[in-house]
């Protein structure tokens, strides 16, 4: 009786949240501008809350809680109106429960339906088993686009929501999860405009994958408040005083730089938190006196700044006139307050700072709903850019994925054809971009190109405002090493497109030469034999094979029929002991081997286990060259295509991609080292040159702290000097402990670390 009491409660509990959670949805959409449908939301919400009755979330509340979690992003963060909230609401409909599309159409009528379908058809999360079919279902995505923005819009949503709520996952869910959003969400995110959003996926990625860095740097916000507070009051007062002498309607924000953001600064620039300058920024939001003038007072303001304040000269950007491609608008500008210290400000209309904060929804949200025929003006640029991304018939799926992510986030510049055309191009983009962007047989015969008048070469990288004539040549023709200063998708995908062609050629010339080589040696091409060959010159397919021979990259001679000999393959029963493995299932044997002195997983492998790495372990596992992880370092493991263990930094360049292409791959991994086991790292250092200033670098690495020097390497120029110091060490906090003391010395300005391990030790 007690049971069903509090079966009861918990019921009536359940109940409240879903009805709160709907009403707030609901009252949230009542204050926007849409027209006022709610009667179909409220249909909508009472048919998914029927379909979805009983299922529950990894967190135990009621699955319907996401839905409407969903939907109150479209409406409140977005701008969305009916059409896009009836669609979130419904969006797992179809996808988990006994209901089809023809159900939903027949409800709600086409246009919801074709959403929900659409959402329906990259649902479960974008990549699945296979690396191929990954890249096909992002296809899926991209192309919906073209179909309804919305869909994608939606799509974003949901994944927001789920990563607020990641926290429920295991740990290898949450890095592959956290990487497919960073490395296709996000960007995602920027490209619509989407700035908040886009902003808030990077830190929770950030969040989930080096939890103790996001809270130190947290941490260290909350420490530094008060200090910008005070700087954000005194910077304004003058801003204040000239602003309302010429009688501006304005608001005044202070903008703190996120924690990924600084993190990611402090990553790429060696830089610690108190190095930091542009931490906190300055927005100012004007009502512009004249609608039709406000590029004119956007710019009469940044003049009446350089009054008060220097400039940076080389940090002014403005974006009015030309927006970025994700419509932003905005003139920026670096300036110095009277404490020292560059102040970045930000200038733009009330108008402007809409399409900030709701990127492409912004347009629609005076319309009060997107419209059949939403305005093509804003997604031309876009839907371009994807058609040309999709454009490669048979791409390698993490190239794909890389084109993805490249177009996506890039900066742009604007540069210009000889008769003055302008042309948007990704920042870092180079002749030969330019003149595959005009014409394919242009960037095919490109020998290089006149910038500004001046002879320039087809790997020249280009800047804004620049002028290109592009040279040809008839006998030249695309080589592969294009492809290594190629930027955008369009160059790529045409350059491989020739290479292809020329490359059928070689793949049936190396054919011809293998099965020759084969015959004089009296073997027979059979799969297994071909497959040892592959594996023995550490190739993955047999037409890479074919290609390898016939541009002469793999040579048939005696060393080769020696390599398809060696018989390497072991078993080891001594496996279950280590700290890994006792975990698994009982039957050892199938799921971990040893071949080359490496763990091989067998089908059976428990990928929720995490890889413990003890001083046994880590002499089977992979290191590979992309990073050099020690003791302490955020890892996680990666089972590679001959089924070995890789280790990885999760902040490393090439486990994003693995996380994106292969995310039912990874691994969680914990170190469980015992200070037996030294690791080669690297410190930089740099600051004052002085007299016995090597003697103290040394005497407090080697006497006071016995770390064994390997090499030291300094120079100076001037009274600057800069060095490496090669360390062994035991774990990253070893590291910090010798980066303290560095640091106390006196002159040294500058003490950063750089990790390569050696599994030889």
């Amino acid at each position: 009786m007690q049971t069903d009491s509090a079966d009861i409660l918990k019921q009536e509990s359940e109940n409240k949240m879903i009805q709160d959670a709907f009403q707030h949805l609901l009252d949230t959409y009542l204050a926007s501008p849409h027209k006022k449908k709610v009667e179909i939301i409220t249909k909508a919400f009472n048919f998914a809350r029927n379909a979805h009755k009983g299922a529950k979330r990894l967190s135990g509340e009621p699955y319907i809680m996401h839905p409407i979690a969903v939907a109150q992003i479209a409406c409140e963060e977005m701008g969305l109106g009916s059409t896009s909230i009836c669609a979130a609401l419904l969006h797992d409909v179809v996808e988990d429960t006994e209901f089809n599309i023809d159900d939903i159409q027949s409800m709600f009528g086409d246009k919801i339906a074709q959403i929900v379908e659409g959402l329906t058809k990259i649902s479960g999360g974008i990549f699945g088993e296979q690396a191929s079919q990954q890249a096909e279902n992002f296809k899926k995505l991209l192309l919906t686009m073209n179909e309804d923005i919305r869909v994608v819009l939606i799509k974003i949503c949901d994944r927001l929501h789920n990563m607020r709520t990641l926290q429920s996952q295991l740990p290898n869910k949450k890095y592959k999860i956290a990487g497919e959003t960073r490395y296709i969400y996000a960007p995602l995110a920027s490209r619509l405009g989407l700035y908040k959003i886009k902003t808030e996926l990077e830190n929770l990625c950030f969040k989930f994958e080096h939890p103790e860095e996001y809270q130190n740097i947290k941490q260290k916000l909350k420490f530094t408040q008060e200090e910008r507070e005070q700087l954000f009051d005194d910077f304004t007062k003058p801003i204040r005083e000239i602003l309302d002498k010429d009688g501006f309607e304005y608001q005044l924000k202070a903008r703190v730089k996120s924690p990924y953001s600084i993190w990611n600064k402090m990553q790429n620039k060696h830089l610690d938190f108190n190095d930091i300058y542009d931490i906190l920024a300055v927005r100012i939001i004007f009502t512009p006196k004249v609608a039709e003038r406000e590029v004119e007072e956007t710019l009469y303001i940044y003049a009446a700044l350089t009054k008060i304040y220097k400039p940076h000269p080389d940090r002014t950007r403005i974006w009015l006139t030309q927006p970025k491609n994700n419509g932003y608008q905005a003139l920026h500008v670096t300036l110095m307050s009277k404490q020292g210290q560059w102040v970045e400000v930000q200038i733009r209309s009330r108008r402007m700072d809409l399409i900030d904060e709701k990127g492409l929804a912004a347009h629609w949200h005076y319309k009060h709903e997107v419209p059949d025929n939403y305005e093509e003006d804003k997604l031309t640029p876009l839907i371009h850019d994807i058609k040309e991304i999709l454009d490669d018939p048979h791409p390698n799926p993490t190239e794909f994925l890389d084109a993805v992510k490249m177009n996506l986030y890039a900066s742009e510049i604007v540069v210009f054809t000889p008769k003055g055309d302008s042309i948007r191009l990704p920042l870092k983009s180079t002749v030969l971009d330019f003149a595959f962007h005009i014409h394919t047989v242009l960037g095919n015969h490109c020998v290089g190109a006149k910038v500004n008048h001046k002879m320039e070469t087809a790997s020249y990288q280009l800047h804004s405002g620049d002028q290109v004539e592009i040279l040809t040549s008839a006998t030249q023709h695309a080589k592969e090493e294009w492809l290594d200063f190629a930027v955008t998708a369009k160059a790529k995908n045409k350059i491989k497109a020739i290479l292809r062609r020329y490359n059928r050629e070689l793949q049936k010339k190396g054919e011809e030469q293998l099965t020759q080589w084969l015959q004089s040696k009296d073997l027979q091409p059979t799969t297994q034999l071909l497959e040892k060959m592959c594996k023995a010159n550490h190739i993955t397919k047999l037409q890479q094979l074919y290609l390898a021979i016939g541009k002469g990259t793999v040579i048939l001679d005696n060393k080769q029929y020696t390599l398809l000999q060696e018989q390497n393959k072991t078993k080891n029963n001594w496996l279950r002991k280590l700290p890994f493995i006792h975990n698994q299932k009982a039957n050892t044997d199938n799921q971990l081997t040893i071949q080359n002195n490496l763990f091989v997983v067998g089908k059976d492998f428990n990928k929720k286990i995490p890889v413990v790495i003890d001083e046994t372990a880590i002499t089977l596992l992979k290191f590979p060259h992309c990073c050099h992880p020690i003791p302490g370092d955020d890892i996680l493991g990666y089972i590679d295509d001959n089924n070995n263990i890789e280790i990885h930094l999760r902040n490393c360049p090439q486990a994003d991609r693995l996380k994106v292409t292969n995310g039912n791959r990874i691994l969680d991994a914990k170190w469980d080292m015992h200070r037996k086991i030294l690791f080669h790292a690297t410190l930089t250092i740099e600051g004052i040159d002085r007299k016995g200033l090597l003697l103290d670098v040394a005497k407090v690495i080697s006497q006071d702290l016995n770390v064994d020097i390997q090499s030291l390497t300094l120079g100076a120029q001037e009274e600057i000097f800069r060095g490496n110091i090669q360390l062994k060490v035991y774990d990253r906090n070893d590291m910090k402990r010798i980066m303290q003391r560095l640091n106390n010395i006196q002159g040294l300005q500058n003490v950063q670390s750089f990790q390569t391990f050696n599994q030889n030790d």
